[in-house]
């Protein structure tokens, strides 16, 4: 099961995309996951304001900065579990740095943060690179290609 949440942190902002296509989505996610050999357990995308963001950062990770994603990993071999945070607010001004839509970021933090819990890393320039490239070839199978 996938599930989208709002915190409460984003008061009523609402997000189209996660509106209107959620089953979408959900096959996608499903697709990128076994593009993997992994299917999809319980995997929560929690959507969340910036201080939200680094509140999480701070209390489970004892990191003292903004972030974009924090992914919690419960995975169990060849199944994907975790909750994933995401700042939306921090997606829309990435977005807006690097000339894209909010939409297609969203969608490519969406496919960074289930590949974290394929065991893709992004620590070293070599992972980096390579979760750059996964998430690149994540969105070129996304049937939600009118916002990409």
């Amino acid at each position: 099961m996938i599930r989208f949440i709002y915190d409460s942190s984003l008061g009523n902002e609402r997000i189209a995309l996660i509106d209107e296509q959620s089953q979408r989505l959900q096959r996608w996610l499903r697709q990128v996951a076994a593009c993997y050999g992994f299917r999809v357990g319980e995997l929560t995308y929690i959507l969340c304001s910036d201080e939200k963001e680094l509140a999480v950062n701070r209390e489970f990770l004892g990191h003292d900065y903004y972030t974009d994603v924090i992914t919690f990993d419960y995975t169990t071999p060849q199944c994907v579990n975790g909750d994933v945070f995401i700042s939306w607010e921090m997606i829309k001004s990435n977005a807006a740095e690097i000339g894209v839509s909010a939409e297609r970021e969203l969608l490519r933090i969406l496919a960074h943060g289930l590949l974290h819990l394929t065991g893709q890393g992004d620590k070293t320039p070599e992972t980096k690179a390579e979760m750059t490239r996964k998430e690149e070839q994540a969105l070129l199978i996304c049937d939600l290609r009118f916002v990409i």
